[in-house]
């Protein structure tokens, strides 16, 4: 498991349900026991379930959880179109046009050459560890909790969390 790689330091998981899972709990647990930072995605979804908050794994205390916002102003932000929010998001990544849901991030093609275009939170999350990685990059020796805090500050809300948009946009 990743969780007792000496090698891995920072795991992004980009799954989620409405009902938690007491393998999945205990193997995040591991991992952050371990001195993983352990990023998850807030939730995306594409029917009436929009409304929930933050999804599970994302809700437990040992994760950090990530959503997607539409491009705008940093200070007022609204979710993607399919993404969740709520009061236990830690960060948001840009993911998604302003006005146009179909202006989201560019990824590998699903087959072919031609590249396709895709968003959600689980997007967002793999953004965010990828921050992350690179902070940590900075100082190999930095603790979990030093790169968190790093990208606290350097997050537009900090060092007040938004209700809905915790620290905000890195």
């Amino acid at each position: 498991s990743l969780g007792s790689r000496a090698d891995v330091s920072i795991i992004s998981m980009s799954l989620g349900d409405l009902f938690s899972s007491g393998q999945i709990t205990d193997a995040i647990n591991y991992a952050h026991n371990q001195g993983k930072m352990i990023f998850c995605a807030a939730g995306t979804s594409f029917s009436i379930t929009t409304f929930v908050g933050v999804i599970f794994p994302a809700t437990l205390p040992n994760t950090i959880a990530v959503t997607g916002i539409k491009a705008g102003n940093v200070n007022s932000m609204e979710k993607c179109t399919t993404c969740h929010s709520g009061s236990l998001v830690d960060f948001v990544v840009t993911m998604e046009g302003l006005n146009d849901p179909d202006k989201r991030a560019i990824t590998l093609a699903n087959s072919g050459i031609a590249p396709t275009y895709t968003g959600g939170s689980s997007v967002a999350t793999a953004t965010a560890a990828g921050i992350a990685a690179l902070v940590l990059g900075t100082d190999p020796n930095q603790t979990r909790e030093d790169v968190l805090e790093r990208m606290k500050q350097a997050s537009n809300f900090y060092p007040n969390r938004n209700s809905e948009f915790g620290w905000g946009r890195i």
